[in-house]
């Protein structure tokens, strides 16, 4: 009895608890500036693959090829794939005039697993002269690393009338892990605009009656790296275009009546109705209440772009009203101002 008390008083604790609750979560769609800015006057653009094996590495190379398995280009083909994809998205962005490939710069393509040292300014502004271009989008690295992992199982083989019949077997899975790196040069500006590293799996799984029948079993794992790879090339190039993303922000919903026919305009998505009925309490005389609805006209008015606007009704919340949250929602705010700085001058570029 003394237990089950307690569950009922419990249960009504959180009930009541719950009911408290001051405000409400809204999400919105907020635009951030491309992680990597490349100068309006830019209109070519070189891409060079550094990826080759050099030559002080056949051995581990070698390995390699043999952890793959499937194709002893499996690198090569991938690599390929990524910085073709990466021009590729670059066309579509119909923003530059020119997009090449460089090719046949054996002395500056030689690379392992590993991100290597930078091109120097002086190779940089070089390969600008010979290939005609401003900027250089050099896809660093690219290297496979295949484990496999083999386990008893049973599989299924046809006898002499055709039946299938179960019989000890072999599970091979390959994981093969793709790792990447890019960095792009500006020689005008002698900075490197960008340094980003990929990480990717692709993971197949086959069986047969020994270990080397699994393995071929394991299809279209090439085909399989090469689709990534191209994935991987279009969202680097993506890196140069401003991006949305959904942000969450509370308001106020109790205070006055204002307040809760608010809460009711705001969940039917009508942000203006219910800041009109905001604004009505901004005068009140109840510290607290003016606060809540100085903060959610702020609130109000970062919905609608205007954040200048917002950040002056965060500060009043603030500093006259002592509302707390708002002082936190002020470093959001201007956060995004100085976001919002940094994507209008990409745009106008």
């Amino acid at each position: 009895m003394k237990n089950q008390l307690y569950l009922v008083i419990s249960i009504c604790a959180f009930s009541f608890l719950g009911s408290c609750v001051s405000t409400n979560q809204l999400t919105m769609n907020a635009i951030e500036p491309a992680p990597v800015t490349i100068a309006g006057d830019v209109q070519n653009i070189g891409i060079i693959n550094r990826s080759l094996p050099s030559e002080g590495h056949k051995t581990i190379d070698q390995i390699d090829k043999i952890l793959s398995i499937e194709g002893k280009n499996l690198d090569k083909h991938g690599a390929a794939a990524a910085a073709i994809a990466l021009q590729e998205e670059l066309i579509a962005e119909g923003r530059f005039s020119n997009i090449v490939q460089i090719e046949n710069e054996t002395e500056l393509q030689k690379g392992l697993g590993v991100l290597p040292a930078t091109l120097t300014w002086t190779q940089v502004e070089a390969l600008c002269d010979k290939y005609a271009v401003d900027v250089i989008f050099s896809l660093a690295y690219y290297d496979t690393d295949t484990k496999v992992d083999y386990k008893q199982t049973t599989v299924n083989v046809p006898n002499s009338l055709g039946v299938k019949l179960p019989i000890p077997g072999h599970e091979v899975t390959l994981r093969t892990h793709i790792k990447n790196g890019w960095r792009v040069y500006d020689p005008q500006s002698k900075l490197i605009l960008d340094e980003y590293n990929y990480n990717e799996y692709v993971v197949g799984v086959g069986k047969g009656v020994n270990p080397i029948e699994a393995v071929k079993t394991v299809i279209n794992r090439k085909e399989a790296v090469v689709e990534h790879s191209k994935n991987i090339g279009n969202a680097y190039a993506r890196r140069i275009r401003p991006y949305k993303r959904r942000v969450t922000r509370n308001y106020f919903v109790k205070g006055t009546d204002n307040f809760v026919v608010a809460k009711r305009r705001a969940q039917t998505g009508d942000w203006d109705g219910a800041a009109q009925l905001w604004e009505r309490e901004l005068g009140n005389s109840d510290e607290k209440v003016a606060g809540r609805a100085y903060y959610n006209m702020a609130i109000s008015n970062e919905i609608n772009g205007d954040l200048d606007k917002a950040v002056e009704y965060a500060s009043k919340s603030y500093s006259d009203y002592r509302n707390s949250e708002a002082l936190r929602y002020l470093d959001i705010l201007r956060y995004r101002q100085r976001q919002n700085q940094k994507l209008n001058s990409q745009l106008s570029k």
